[in-house]
This record gives C-alpha cells, structure tokens and sequence, in this order.
C-alpha cells in the first residue's frame, strides 16, 4: 500500500450505482413522458452528470430531475458494491491507513454508508452539504488536507471520472483511476478492479 491517506470517490467507485440510476432514469422518462430510451445511453449521459443527462433527454420534462431523484434515493437504499470495495477499505483501516470520502451527493450518502455497512471506515465524508465547489474543483480535497494536516505525497484521489483525477492533481495529491475499460493519461495510476489497491 503506497499511501496512508485515501480519498475516495462514491458513485461509480466504491458504489455501482449507474447501473441502478439508469434504470431509475429511463423509468422516470416513461413515467413523466412516456419517452424510451436506451439503458446504455442513460448509463453513458449520467456517467458524465446528472445535469448533462437530464439536459441531453428531459430538460422539458416539467418535475422530471425531482421524480428521478426520489425513485432513484429508493433504489439506493439497498446499495450495491463494487467488487472488493469493503474488504479494501477495512484493510486499509486496520493496517493503520485514513479513509476519506468526497461526494457530490448531499448526506443521503450517509445513510447509502450504513446500509452498505461500510460507514465505520470513514474518517469523515464531506458531502455537497459542506457547501464546498464541486470537482473538478480542489476545494473538498484541499479542505481534508488542511484539517487533516495530511502529506500531499502520501494521500491518493481514488475516481472513475476525469473530474475526480482533475481535482487530485490540481490539489497537488496523486490519484487513482479506477475503470474496467477506459484509462486516464493525467492519473497516477489505472486500476481495472479496487482489489488492485491492496495487491501492490
């Protein structure tokens, strides 16, 4: 393990979530409009951003992000792990290492946490409810290394969108990016499964 300080993504990193969202997506769109669209373009538009998917397909759909937010805040009340998420994050606990959290999510994220049980290994979540920019801006990242007194060289973004390396470079931190199929040439490393984190 290269760092101590581990600063994580939720949506798309630790949490596979855009396979729920779309769905909660595409069933709001019928719902509101009966409109149809593909699973796959849902999945790709709200990979980019919630925003960028409801401009590209509902922007005049009147209360359509309000009725996606509450069915998909259901659909995430039982949420879905990637893969070796919470075995890394208790190693990485118990071997002495700090995790963070940095979502745009507001502090529904906590509950999504505990039902996942994996709040216990946070140090703290900053959540949009902090106020702070959102990624790519540095400003969360640089707010936990200051309280935190962390060593840039030895804290890590770990994120499965530019955003998420934009932000960690910007702050001056290495990062991770974390993707089955695509790869970042600004990361510091590309990972395809969060296992890969703990096997160095």
């Amino acid at each position: 393990m290269d760092y101590k300080n581990y600063i994580w993504d939720l949506g798309g990193t630790l949490l596979d979530n855009y396979e729920s969202s779309s769905h909660a997506f595409a069933a709001t769109l019928w719902q509101l409009a009966e409109r149809v669209i593909l699973h796959t373009e849902a999945y790709d538009a709200l990979k980019i951003s919630t925003a960028f998917a409801v401009e590209k397909f509902a922007n005049d759909v009147p209360g359509f992000l309000e009725a996606y937010k509450k069915l998909e805040a259901e659909v995430l009340e039982k949420p879905i792990l990637f893969d070796g998420a919470a075995d890394v994050l208790s190693l990485l606990a118990a071997s002495g290492q700090r995790n963070f959290m940095i979502s745009h999510r507001n502090n529904q994220v906590l509950s999504i946490l505990k039902a996942a049980k994996i709040e216990q290994y946070f140090t703290e979540v900053v959540t949009s409810d902090n106020g702070f920019k959102r990624k790519p801006a540095p400003d969360s990242i640089n707010y936990l290394i200051k309280k935190y007194q962390l060593i840039p060289s030895e804290t890590v973004m770990i994120g499965d969108r530019a955003l998420d390396i934009e932000a960690g470079c910007t702050a001056g931190i290495a990062t991770i990016f974390f993707d089955a199929k695509l790869t970042s040439d600004k990361a510091t490393r590309h990972i395809q499964s969060l296992r890969e984190i703990i096997q160095d």
